[in-house]
């Protein structure tokens, strides 16, 4: 018979970790650290019997940066993820080695090869991530290798010191709990003074509330406008990006709020401007100049993110559809450049391909209006160049895309894409067998028609390119 728990004040165990999607720069993908939280440790930390709270669920008026110092003072435990080497979990890791001597557990996904010579030597537990999502076995696994460790940390009389402050210098004392949080508490007063309307007023929603109602809207508007076919279907979807777009200007508003010096969330600003350029409001052009202005704050122009590489470059590939001005359809090509060599990943590969094809035809078109023979030379020679590397980069997709099928982990709509890429690809290399039995493969389950459309058009687009094939010049001779 299991021995049953004396009742009293639930434990505390509070997570450290970044939020929302974050990339990691050592192997160059994004991962969904919400679903790790999500699926892996919050139910972990439940079954080990402890409240779980991260630092967007709490519900505070003022700085967060009080209440989250006081979970790292007072927590039962700490479950510190150092995923994608995230700079501020590494940070309130140390604050928490140098608050308290033990009950803290360090976890990260397994992409991370080297840490820093300052933890290298505590004990990690390691994950796998898949990126956008994590294997039903490795979920379960990893939630009994959590659950026991806090167990074991928390378990132990006495606790046996996992601060490296603490085993160093083994005469040191930690600070008195209840001196400590009185003074927290002082602190917590004079920062944030309540209100009598404050006092009255229902609890603020927490970061994670506001988070989730604006992915929810946004998720709303994408299936929305993926099955669209009357103009009032277009005017929900619409409404929806709106309606998700203002509860992201809320939160960014909220975390700058009494500190305005406060670093940006990539996140939440990314976030922000992929919903704003999509709602098309209120023109598409105006919608896409305010995505770009609100992605300049994460500086896309020198940033490793190859989410903010992604957005800058959709956001620069729209503008030139709409203005056919030069300097975006450059900018757009600079970003999946940068993008793909960065993630080594289909997504900006197949992208930037077809850029490059168009940044070719609208070379030729220039070069037939140069005002002089060596301006027409150079253009040609450009077009040449950039169709060629187009060949190149879709080379190099399909070997990609042919690694993640050979995995046999893909299914559903993240398959079909896949397939769908390696079928745009080799039209690209000029194999139209291999494009027409990828899509045939890609269309065997039967998507949405919205899926087989959208395919379907862009490699309509691409053969219109490829018609026009800049190779011309070098077989006729011309220069």
């Amino acid at each position: 018979m299991s021995e049953e728990r004396p009742e009293g004040p639930k434990r505390t165990c509070f997570v450290v970790m970044g939020f929302g999607k974050k990339t990691d720069f050592e192997t160059g993908r994004t991962l969904d650290l919400d679903k790790t939280y999500r699926t892996i440790i919050k139910p972990a930390v439940t079954a080990a019997g402890f409240e779980c709270v991260r630092a967007d669920e709490i519900v505070h008026s003022g700085l967060i940066d009080v209440p989250m110092y006081e979970q790292l003072l007072k927590a039962d435990v700490v479950v510190a993820d150092l995923s994608t080497s995230n700079k501020n979990a590494y940070y309130e890791l140390g604050v928490r080695h140098a608050l308290r001597p033990y009950t803290t557990v360090i976890i990260c996904e397994d992409g991370i090869q080297t840490f820093p010579f300052d933890i290298n030597h505590v004990s990690v537990k390691k994950y796998r991530h898949m990126g956008e999502g994590i294997d039903f076995e490795e979920v379960e696994r990893f939630r009994r290798v959590l659950t026991e460790a806090i167990l074991e940390v928390s378990g132990k009389t006495p606790p046996r010191s996992d601060s490296p402050v603490y085993t160093f210098l083994n005469n040191l004392t930690p600070p008195a709990l209840s001196e400590a949080m009185e003074a927290v508490a002082a602190a917590a007063s004079k920062a944030a003074p309540p209100t009598r309307a404050a006092l009255e007023a229902a609890p603020p929603a927490t970061h994670s509330e506001m988070m989730r109602e604006a992915e929810d809207a946004r998720a709303k508007a994408e299936k929305e406008l993926a099955e669209a076919k009357q103009e009032t279907d277009f005017l929900k979807a619409q409404g929806d990006f709106l309606k998700a777009k203002s509860v992201l200007r809320d939160i960014r508003d909220r975390m700058r709020q009494g500190d305005p010096g406060r670093p940006e969330d990539p996140y939440v600003v990314q976030q922000l401007a992929l919903v704003t350029y999509k709602s098309k409001h209120p023109t598409p052009l105006e919608a896409l100049e305010e995505a770009r202005s609100l992605l300049r704050a994460l500086d896309p122009p020198t940033s490793n993110d190859a989410e903010t590489l992604g957005l800058w470059g959709a956001v620069h590939k729209r503008l030139w559809d709409e203005t056919g001005e030069r300097r975006h359809l450059d900018e757009a090509v600079r970003a999946y450049e940068r993008g793909f060599h960065l993630r080594n990943d289909y997504y900006n590969g197949i992208n930037l391909a077809f850029l490059l094809n168009v940044r070719a035809a609208d070379s030729c078109r220039l070069s037939d209006s140069a005002t002089t023979p060596e301006e027409a030379t150079q253009l040609r020679a450009q077009a040449v160049g950039c169709f060629v590397h187009a060949v190149q980069v879709r080379r190099d997709v399909i070997t990609i895309c042919r690694a993640l099928l050979d995995e046999g982990k893909l299914s559903g709509e993240q398959k079909y894409w896949v397939l769908a890429t390696l079928a745009e690809a080799h039209l690209g290399t000029g194999d139209e067998a291999a494009a027409a039995e990828k899509l045939e493969e890609a269309f065997a389950p039967d998507p949405p028609q919205w899926m087989k459309d959208s395919t379907r058009e862009q490699m309509d687009r691409l053969r219109r390119l490829l018609a026009n094939s800049p190779l011309r010049y070098i077989n006729s001779g011309r220069s």
